[in-house]
């Protein structure tokens, strides 16, 4: 029998005071384009509410503000593993989960100690 010890443990996630504003990044160059609103984030993800989400395991390029007081912008690609659409589930709003493919490990570890601060 496994022990309770022995699982693996959730990656925290912290609800934002403050959605972060989301930007879908276009690759050829054209300035980003609004894509949602964070309403939680972990060091390995974070639930984007917006109206017009993508199916799951699509992945695109991303770019958020770091939730104050940390500074500067992240940019990654990200895969979407879960979506939520609109009006199926109510009283949620509908959205993805989405997981960071290649974010950066330093912006990884502020936001893992950003979260470890907020508890």
């Amino acid at each position: 029998m496994e022990n309770e010890s022995d699982k693996p443990k959730a990656d925290s996630r912290k609800n934002l005071r403050a959605p972060l504003i989301i930007q879908k990044v276009h690759i050829d160059g054209e300035r980003p384009a609004f894509f949602g609103y964070s309403k939680n984030i972990s060091k390995s993800g974070m639930f984007i509410s917006t109206t017009k989400p993508i199916q799951a395991g699509e992945q695109i390029d991303l770019e958020f503000q770091l939730p104050a007081p940390l500074t500067g912008t992240a940019r990654c690609c990200c895969e979407v593993v879960w979506k939520r659409p609109q009006g199926t589930h109510l009283p949620f709003e509908p959205g993805i989960g989405m997981k960071f493919i290649d974010m950066p490990l330093e912006i990884s570890d502020q936001l893992d100690q950003w979260i470890k601060d907020q508890l």
